[in-house]
């Protein structure tokens, strides 16, 4: 039997999941292996990059439509459950599950559209109405949206202090300092005055930032940033970076752009879009090279 699509596989995924106990996914990768009759060399067919065989590769992504789409949730690493959203969609008894079908989810909706520019958001469309260049960025647009929701999720299982580490971790990438050691400092704990680590803003130490490290679930109000301005002016400090899991109210960033201290906010997003883009807490799986004819190696 040939391998399944990834959509091929979502509706025997849920109904494999819908006694409700958490499954692992090694599980449930063997589960549909079995489903769809796979001899043991079709287990084995590697996708072109090598790193994944086809049927671990595209249950995973099966996992991954699923759960943004709010079908299913992960109550750990490397588990699955279903969810009662999930369990409504089973007793619709629907005869194929695909995208077209998850697109009634809001979540779903959410995953599957990307920003070409700042505060214009463009949906998906299907690689039928794309261009090859337009498939290309479209997919790598879901492959880092993807990586960004599962970073911020880690982040959040995280503990405090992790965190804090986590972002002079970021900022040290970014070219703060020189290194963990010499430029990074947490603070942390009773009596920090509200700092919660110190990074120096160049490696000559010639000044330094302060930083306050929310991991909430709540969105961070004015009252918030003005305790941090009010421990910057104790310290007199003149910058200082805020920095959460979460997001910032209007009256917040307002507040932050008034103050006569350098302060900046960065949410759980832009976190997590640093994180990336200084490869921190990340590695590159693998990478395509795009090339062109070169027209002036032809010219006689």
């Amino acid at each position: 039997m040939p391998i399944p699509t990834y959509d091929q596989i979502m509706l025997p995924m849920l109904d494999f999941i819908k006694d409700g106990k958490p499954r692992s996914m090694a599980e449930t990768i063997d589960y549909m292996a079995d489903y769809f009759k796979l001899s043991s060399e079709e287990r084995l067919v590697m996708i072109p990059s090598g790193q994944s065989s086809y049927i671990r590769n595209r249950t995973g992504w099966c996992r991954t439509y699923l759960h943004k789409a709010g079908l299913i949730f992960l109550p750990e690493r490397g588990y699955v459950q279903i969810t009662q959203q999930g369990l409504d969609v089973l007793a619709e008894k629907p005869k194929f599950i695909d995208v077209k079908y998850l697109k009634r989810f809001s979540g779903f909706l959410d995953f599957r559209t990307y920003k070409k520019e700042p505060n214009a958001a463009v949906a998906v469309v299907d690689h039928a109405e794309q261009l090859p260049e337009d498939m290309l960025y479209t997919s790598y647009e879901i492959l880092r949206k993807n990586l960004a929701d599962e970073l911020l999720e880690q982040i959040k299982k995280s503990s405090p202090r992790f965190f804090e580490q986590l972002v002079i971790d970021v900022l040290l990438a970014m070219g703060y300092g020189g290194s963990r050691t010499d430029a990074g400092k947490l603070v942390g704990g009773a009596g920090d005055g509200g700092i919660d680590g110190i990074i120096n803003e160049d490696k000559l130490g010639l000044d330094v930032i302060y930083l306050q490290a929310k991991r909430w679930e709540g969105v961070v109000g004015s009252k918030e940033i003005r305790n941090f301005v009010g421990s910057l002016v104790g310290r007199k400090a003149n910058k200082g970076v805020f920095i959460t899991t979460s997001s910032y109210t209007k009256d917040a960033i307002q507040y932050a752009a008034d103050v006569q201290h350098k302060v900046i906010l960065i949410d759980g997003d832009k976190l997590v879009d640093l994180m990336i883009e200084y490869n921190v807490g990340v590695s590159k799986e693998y990478s395509y090279e795009i090339k062109k004819i070169d027209l002036d190696y032809f010219e006689e």
